[in-house]
């Protein structure tokens, strides 16, 4: 560092066994010096320690606006028509099934009704005695042949009527098959439009894009970044992306809770909160989307609204006006925060740290204050092209940032050049002399050259903290104070 140069330059002051090597004049203690010298104040003052790097300054925060990925309404629409589809079948079928369950009804009582008709005509040979008994040969015949001609008819009967509710019972198990599949088929249907709309998108695959930002344009919360087929795609801040439509019945979720949150804030949705959404959030958006004229449906499906930390600058536009829209970057974008990155010595990482106060020279030559905010703990080795064509390795830096005090001052310059001055060290109210009033002792160690009246003598001194800038160092020895004149060489 600076420091260490300031150092050797002091010891070219004296390095002597006898630092008084000049003549005694007449024994009165007045010694001259063999070169030419001056005098210099011991002073008490404040003292700091500068690095100097050359930084770029610009904006914080690079990142891109990505159109995310999502299901086309078309798509949406069409697994709506599939669960509509699925229910009128599973109507259908249940409609079907009712019917044929109250004809085997039917049928079971027309057979319970021929088996009790076969059990009085079919009833056995007590009953057929009983009658023969008061008849004569002829009508006994005559009666044994009706009655036989009844149980057959009977016997008959029974066995169409079984025979007709088994076809019954087959039918409805049929029946009941095709209600199970039919609610099968809703139950897909209904999970297929669950996922559909929960990721249903702004976008359909021949969508444009029909309004982008210029370049340098800074975009806040509740402001359109571009349009896609004429629907505004707002601005809402947040650190959860906006992956999934924002839609009624949706779980709860932190993409929810900002969204209730902005919608509290730009004024639409006065008290909301939570992280679920609710009758409130979805007229919350009816009245965000009628501010920005865009299509009251009080959902948002994916693509409609971006969260980002705050407010947002446009670097470049990906995509042109009248372009296809398709899931992929459009913007590159930065914060609206003022930052100087500074590629720093890696071995001067460990001097400087997190709130390190910094000077910061613009190009106009104009200085602003700052403090250091990011120090990576990452060293990279960038490699340069030599002049023969192959490549040599740079020395190693580590990435650093600095953030101005008063970002205003800093204009709008991006990717400007600048000068910083980064103080790693600094000592209040100590005492401080010319880094060249030093004086290296040969046996080690420090000393200044203390002039009082034309009597001179030495101090000894424990050096401290070295101010480049100033050209001052910090001392301490006993019977130093502030106000007193040390030697330093002069000028010829």
């Amino acid at each position: 560092m600076a420091a260490g140069l300031a150092l050797a330059v002091a010891l070219v002051a004296l390095i002597a066994t006898d630092p008084f090597a000049g003549e005694d004049k007449a024994g009165t203690g007045v010694l001259d010096n063999a070169s030419a010298t001056t005098l210099a104040n011991v002073r008490r003052q404040s003292l700091s320690q500068q690095t100097q790097v050359s930084g770029t300054l610009g904006y914080a925060g690079s990142s891109s606006i990505r159109v995310a990925s999502g299901t086309a309404p078309s798509e949406v629409q069409q697994a709506s028509g599939q669960v509509a589809s699925a229910e009128a079948m599973l109507a259908t079928a249940s409609s079907t099934l009712a019917a044929d369950t109250q004809a085997l009804a039917g049928h079971q009582a027309t057979l319970a009704a021929a088996r009790a008709k076969e059990a009085v005509d079919c009833a056995g040979s007590g009953a057929a005695e009983a009658t023969s008994a008061g008849a004569s040969p002829a009508s006994e015949n005559s009666s044994s042949g009706a009655g036989g001609n009844s149980c057959s008819s009977d016997v008959q009967s029974v066995s169409s009527a079984q025979q007709s509710a088994i076809g019954a019972t087959d039918k409805l198990t049929a029946d009941r098959s095709q209600v199970s599949s039919a609610e099968k088929q809703l139950g897909s249907s209904r999970s297929n439009l669950s996922k559909a709309r929960s990721s249903a998108a702004l976008y359909e695959q021949s969508s444009t894009f029909t309004a982008l930002p210029s370049v340098g344009q800074i975009v806040a919360r509740g402001q359109s970044l571009y349009e896609i087929g004429g629907q505004p795609v707002l601005l809402l801040y947040g650190a959860t992306p906006a992956t999934r439509a924002l839609i009624s019945g949706m779980s709860p979720g932190r993409d929810v809770a900002e969204l209730n949150a902005n919608l509290d804030t730009l004024g639409y949705g006065q008290g909301l909160s939570g992280d679920e959404f609710t009758d409130g959030t979805a007229a919350a958006i009816r009245a965000l989307q009628s501010a920005h004229a865009a299509t009251v449906t009080g959902e948002l499906p994916v693509g409609s609204v971006v969260f980002e930390s705050g407010a947002v600058r446009v670097t470049s536009v990906t995509p042109a006006v009248g372009g296809t829209v398709m899931p992929g970057p459009v913007l590159a974008i930065t914060s609206t925060a003022r930052q100087v990155k500074l590629a720093l010595d890696a071995s001067e990482q460990s001097s400087v740290k997190v709130g390190d106060t910094v000077t910061i020279t613009l190009p106009d030559n104009q200085t602003t204050p700052g403090r250091i905010t990011y120090v990576s703990s990452v060293a990279t080795s960038p490699s340069s092209s030599g002049k023969g064509g192959g490549e040599e390795e740079s020395t190693p830096t580590v990435e650093v940032h600095a953030t101005p005090t008063d970002p205003a001052a800093t204009g709008r310059l991006d990717q400007a050049p600048v000068n910083v001055e980064i103080t790693t060290e600094s000592a209040q109210n100590v005492l401080a002399v010319p880094v060249d009033a030093l004086l290296a002792l040969a046996g080690g160690g420090y000393a200044v050259e203390i002039a009082d009246g034309r009597l001179h003598r030495l101090v000894a001194v424990t050096v401290g903290l070295f101010d480049d800038a100033e050209g001052l160092v910090q001392v301490s020895g006993q019977g130093l104070y502030a106000g007193q004149h040390v030697v330093v060489p002069g000028t010829s």
